[in-house]
């Protein structure tokens, strides 16, 4: 009995050091891939498309990973890195295009086999990553969609030791950004973001209190705030 015992905690002990393993290998890669493939907010589609190899090898890797909620840093991190090379990938897959919304289904019907599930982009975004941790509205800054409406994507992997700064330097960076909060005066155009996910945004006051609370130049308590049209132009790397 304590042989088996023995046993099955040492199996236990290999399976979770090579899961180890492999997150801390996938956050590597990624992290090398976005260096690679992202300038200045935007996507080398072309240039992937001609080598696709080094993307199908990290999501490869990404199939088999398996994180737990638990450690939220990390099962963060993995799932905001999954959700933006599934983006790419299914941009390289279509392309060349002019926005996701060229391909039906783009969001909520493809289905991608990672993290150890069959799983749309809205599955990760709304059912991993925001229905498990519902008071995390600066989610909607770091996950990329592949339109110009979004916000940039960045040039790093999302990593669990960096997760908190890079959550607020994203969202203090949207929201400072005179393209993406356009101010006249006492109103102010933002992105449908705000429209789409009014209650992530509105947990804890108004729309105007969130964005205040990353703004280093606050909207006056009497703002007027009107939605612009969301741009789906694909955020190619000319």
């Amino acid at each position: 009995m304590k042989r088996t015992l023995l046993q099955t905690l040492f199996f236990l002990l290999i399976v979770t050091n090579i899961s180890a393993q492999d997150v801390a290998t996938f956050f590597s890669k990624s992290d090398s891939y976005f260096k690679t493939n992202v300038v200045d907010g935007k996507v080398k589609y072309a240039a992937i498309k001609n080598n696709p190899e080094a993307l199908n090898d990290l999501l490869e890797t990404a199939k088999g990973i398996s994180v737990s909620k638990s450690d939220a840093a990390i099962y963060q991190s993995f799932w905001i890195n999954a959700y933006n090379l599934l983006v790419i990938d299914g941009i390289v897959k279509n392309y060349p295009l002019k926005s996701p919304l060229d391909v039906a289904g783009f969001f909520d019907k493809t289905k991608h086999e990672v993290g150890g599930k069959s799983t749309t982009l809205n599955g990760i975004e709304n059912d991993l990553l925001r229905a498990q941790f519902p008071t995390e509205a600066r989610f909607h800054f770091v996950l990329v969609c592949a339109g110009l409406g979004c916000p940039p994507i960045i040039n790093t992997a999302y990593k669990p030791a960096a997760l908190e700064s890079q959550l607020q330097k994203q969202t203090v960076m949207a929201l400072n950004n005179p393209n993406f909060i356009k101010v006249n005066k006492n109103k102010a155009q933002i992105s449908q973001l705000f429209e789409w996910y009014k209650g992530d945004f509105e947990q804890n006051g108004s729309t105007v209190d969130f964005i205040n609370t990353y703004r280093k130049e606050q909207l006056p308590e009497n703002t007027k705030v009107s939605y612009y049209p969301y741009d789906w132009s694909l955020n190619e790397a000319k």
